[in-house]
């Protein structure tokens, strides 16, 4: 089987949607991923990269009268979260496919991905849970799904779903809660609701994350990352993709300072997941921008008032006159500088 894929990015990911590009590449035999770009830089820089199994779709093509008109209206990110469903309705529509799943350009494959299709069977619709930690559970006020990996066949049910989507998006898609919704994300909670032939992803080696990493014992052998749900029958589950959520880094003094997340990471996973992926995306990085090798030195540093905001901020979403003084002062995030290089 062949498998379609999308996802969006500018030159702040452009190094992580490459590693997406590249872990595809290692771990999927045959597939396709049409790559969404929103900057002349990622545009120029891709097309020269020639990828064999990439389609580079640039903004200027891809955006139609109703994303223009919203586009003024949004932050940068609330723009491409009201993008994501259109990438994939214009990938179905334009290249004719039977299928296709959006990524986050953030995620990176570990394994093979053959689980996850078995497990969506026939169904027309597929998504994932967050799979909070029990500390981090009031989180899901934003959403019990992420948009993180979302399949739709081109088929009744599914076209009818995205499309749902699609237009509810354009509509409102803002980094706020109200009503029932937040970005693009929250909609996905009305699904099983409202649509036929919907399947949630109940294997526990997709979507790991910083939000449910906690919920999980790790081990490593043969090069291959095992993911064991602690409290329960040991069985081993093969990490199948990692979403890097709240990764940052940058060289100083000929090292790596790396924040891996507000949320505490285990030794073993930073070591086994987080590490190969700094040294991948400096790798891309230095490809891209003709510069040499960094230091092997990373060093992982945890911002603990970050970490503890992390904690309280889902109980604090919970009150209304709170939750909205907090997406006033953290508006800065969801418009933050672009630039390869910048958080990488």
């Amino acid at each position: 089987m062949k498998y379609n894929f999308c996802t969006l990015f500018d030159s702040y990911y452009l190094t992580r949607g490459i590693a997406l590009y590249k872990s595809l590449e290692q771990f999927c035999d045959d597939f396709h991923l049409y790559i969404f770009v929103f900057d002349e830089k990622s545009y120029s820089l891709l097309k020269k990269l020639s990828l064999a199994k990439a389609t580079v779709i640039s903004h200027k093509d891809f955006e139609d009268d109703e994303l223009k008109r919203v586009k003024k209206e949004r932050t940068i990110a609330e723009y491409y979260w009201t993008c994501t469903a259109s990438t994939i309705w214009y990938s179905i529509k334009n290249f004719n496919l039977d299928h296709c799943t959006y990524l986050d350009a953030d995620i990176l494959f570990f394994s093979s991905l053959d689980p996850i299709y078995e497990e969506i069977g026939n169904h027309s619709i597929a998504i994932t849970p967050h799979n909070f930690t029990p500390e981090l559970k009031s989180s899901e006020v934003l959403g019990k799904y992420c948009v993180q990996f979302v399949y739709f066949k081109n088929d009744v049910y599914g076209l009818e779903a995205l499309n749902w989507w699609r237009e509810s998006c354009i509509d409102w898609c803002y980094a706020k809660i109200e009503d029932g919704k937040y970005g693009d994300q929250k909609y996905l909670d009305y699904f099983h609701v409202k649509f036929k032939n919907v399947v949630t992803i109940n294997n526990i080696g997709v979507g790991v994350a910083p939000w449910n990493i906690g919920n999980y014992n790790i081990e490593y052998n043969s090069e291959q990352v095992y993911i064991i749900l602690k409290n329960a029958v040991h069985e081993k589950y093969s990490l199948i993709f990692y979403h890097y959520q709240g990764l940052k880094f940058k060289e100083y003094n000929n090292k790596i300072i790396a924040e891996a997340s507000p949320i505490k990471i285990p030794p073993i996973g930073l070591k086994k997941i987080y590490i190969p992926y700094i040294k991948k995306l400096m790798e891309i990085k230095n490809k891209l921008q003709d510069e040499k090798g960094c230091s092997d030195i990373i060093i992982f540093r945890r911002n603990l008032l970050k970490s503890f905001l992390t904690k309280i901020n889902g109980y604090f979403k919970n009150y209304n006159i709170i939750r909205k003084i907090y997406f006033f002062v953290k508006v800065y995030r969801y418009n933050r500088p672009k630039g390869i290089g910048s958080g990488i």
